[in-house]
């Protein structure tokens, strides 16, 4: 009553479709993945970098303070490093640095400022000039 199917003249491309989209879809996961976490680490990176700066310009903040503390009589600081311990800067540094150029009368202040380690490790100047 029901006709006999042959088997063998069947051609089934459904498996090897299934399988192709599934590699192509494993691969876009894997991409996607390495993608964030690499734009995790950036942002991470940026966020010290912007640390750093702050901790550079606190410091050079204080290197002209030392400097106009006695106005009567202007002079270079002797080089000193701050650690910082307040919330935003906590675990940052600034390297402080005074210059006489020439004597005349023109401070030279470099901070460079130091947040975090190892790869992590971010590092950012500022130089302020002062009569």
């Amino acid at each position: 009553m029901c006709p006999e199917r042959k088997l063998s003249k069947q051609a089934g491309a459904g498996l090897p479709i299934a399988l192709f989209l599934i590699t192509v879809l494993a691969l876009l996961v894997v991409g996607m993945a390495q993608l964030q976490e690499s734009s995790g680490r950036s942002i991470s990176l940026q966020i010290q970098s912007q640390r750093a700066f702050f901790a550079a310009e606190s410091g050079g903040q204080v290197g002209v303070s030392r400097v106009l503390a006695d106005p009567d009589s202007l002079q270079c600081f002797a080089n000193d490093t701050i650690n910082f311990s307040s919330p935003g800067l906590g675990g940052c540094s600034a390297v402080l640095r005074c210059s006489d150029t020439g004597g005349s009368g023109l401070f030279e202040v470099t901070s460079e400022g130091r947040c975090g380690s190892g790869q992590e490790r971010a590092s950012r100047t500022v130089e302020v000039r002062l009569r």
